[in-house]
């Protein structure tokens, strides 16, 4: 296959084995700044997905509590297939920091009582959502939270 733009795009799905953290590029500023971008991947490539109703409301919850552990972060998005997110940090490059933030925002999601933004002023498609589900998804990567450093089989 042609090497693609899109970083990605050039990893081979059929080898990876969620749930994983994975560093998935880094991205250096003119001013000296360095942008990571982590792949959080929850669910297996092309065997499962989320729930969009849970994934939305995961990302509503990630996206809010993440910024209480972690001080630098840029964005947390999910990605289209609905196996994970992608998560950017500026000027931290320590994989230690983002594996004890994440963990931190799935225990804030597990324990969490609603949604935030989940209304039509602050969300674009506010129907769309399940606090349920999302805890469910948070707990079953906190399960296999031995495993996030391992992206490929052995």
């Amino acid at each position: 296959m042609n090497k693609m733009n899109v970083e990605s795009f050039n990893l081979d799905h059929r080898k990876v084995v969620a749930p994983y953290i994975r560093l998935a590029g880094v991205t250096e500023g003119a001013n000296g700044d360095s942008v990571y971008k982590y792949d959080l991947r929850f669910c297996q490539p092309n065997e499962n997905h989320m729930d969009m109703p849970g994934l939305h409301s995961l990302e509503h919850l990630m996206a809010e509590n993440i910024r209480n552990h972690l001080d630098n972060v840029l964005d947390l998005s999910p990605m289209g297939c609905q196996t994970g997110f992608y998560l950017a940090v500026f000027n931290n490059d320590s994989f230690e920091d983002i594996q004890k933030a994440v963990e931190a925002t799935l225990i804030d999601v597990t324990n969490a009582t609603e949604v935030p933004a989940c209304n039509e002023v602050q969300c674009g498609w506010a129907a769309s959502h399940s606090l349920e589900s999302a805890q469910r998804i948070a707990e079953k990567m906190l399960q296999g939270k031995e495993s996030w450093p391992n992206v490929f089989s052995a």
